[in-house]
């Protein structure tokens, strides 16, 4: 095995996009294709599913991105007006990892740690 990219679901392209691109700094890539969305950044990549009807409430969609300075990438969402969930702002947690965590439109919870 080399890589895993997750799949996540979206109930809008539009505001996905607005998300991960404008805000988080991912860029576009493999195309464009009816319903279905594909991001990267560095060495991560996230698939994304058009689920029209999901209801964000009963979202569980989760993934876990590993980074080298969270400090610098947490100040600079802080920076970018980027909402960090409200328990999830950086600590270290009882495992040792220094995390952080924020929401996409849909509810996918993103947790950064190190």
């Amino acid at each position: 095995m080399t890589a895993v990219h997750p799949k996540l679901p979206m109930r809008d392209k539009t505001a996905t996009v607005d998300f991960y691109i404008t805000k988080l700094g991912f860029e576009r890539f493999g195309g464009d294709y009816d319903g279905y969305l594909m991001v990267q950044k560095d060495h991560i990549q996230i698939h994304f599913f058009e689920y029209r009807d999901l209801d964000p409430g009963s979202n569980y969609g989760q993934i876990y991105i590993r980074t080298n300075d969270i400090a610098a990438l947490y100040q600079s969402m802080q920076d970018m007006g980027v909402p960090i969930h409200p328990n999830g702002h950086l600590q270290i947690k009882p495992w040792g990892q220094k995390e952080f965590s924020l929401l996409d439109p849909d509810n996918n919870l993103l947790t950064f740690g190190q």
